[in-house]
């Protein structure tokens, strides 16, 4: 209510709510504080930030090992499986030039003396040895068997006879060993532990 002459108004409210104001929002900065969140104070900690940096860097750590790790591995299988392949493609391709060359060694073998300055015999035997170096150069050797003593993880035997006994008398068939493993073992004949005299007064 205004009096005469006065030309100040004052507006009045009907809604009681609106004439009472926030004190935090009606004393802005300057206004009562209020507590302090335990949460925020915890997260602002540095050295509580600090410690959660170092687990996730142990973290990230601990999983950079364990990939590098299956890394390693994996790439130690692939190589052996590489080096495995090719070790059973030169078996297979060994496994198939010996018959040629059993044939050739025979054939060298049993030239006969008369024949040995002919150029023909000459070449065959030069054939034979370019033959052989190759082999040598894919990793095979013969297996030693002639008067050796009998090994079965290296000779076959096929008969025996009288003689030594567990002694390799005669071998028929050569053997050959592939980067160090048997690839072919050696056919031979064993002595059964008689002499040829016992041999025969026993019969």
């Amino acid at each position: 209510m205004s009096e005469p002459g006065d030309d100040r108004t004052v507006e009045t409210t009907s809604n009681p709510d609106e004439r009472t104001a926030d004190p935090g929002a009606l004393a802005g900065d300057g206004g009562a504080e209020r507590p302090a969140d335990p949460a925020a104070g915890a997260a602002g900690d540095p050295v509580s930030q600090l410690e959660a940096e170092r687990e996730k860097a142990e973290s990230y750590y601990r999983n950079w090992q364990r990939t590098a790790a299956d890394f390693a591995n994996y790439k130690r299988r692939v190589e052996q499986e590489r080096s495995e392949s090719h070790r059973l493609a030169n078996a297979a391709l060994v496994i198939n030039l010996l018959p040629v060359f059993d044939d050739l060694d025979r054939a060298v073998a049993s030239v006969d003396s008369h024949l040995a300055g002919l150029n023909w015999v000459q070449g065959i035997i030069n054939i034979h040895q370019k033959f052989w170096r190759l082999l040598e150069s894919m990793g095979v050797s013969e297996i030693p068997a002639e008067g050796a003593q009998f090994d079965p993880a290296c000779h076959e035997a096929i008969a025996r006879q009288a003689g030594p006994e567990g002694r390799v008398l005669h071998v028929v068939q050569k053997g050959y060993n592939l980067g160090g493993k048997v690839l072919r073992p050696a056919m031979v004949i064993v002595g059964d532990g008689t002499t040829p005299e016992a041999g025969q007064s026993g019969t």
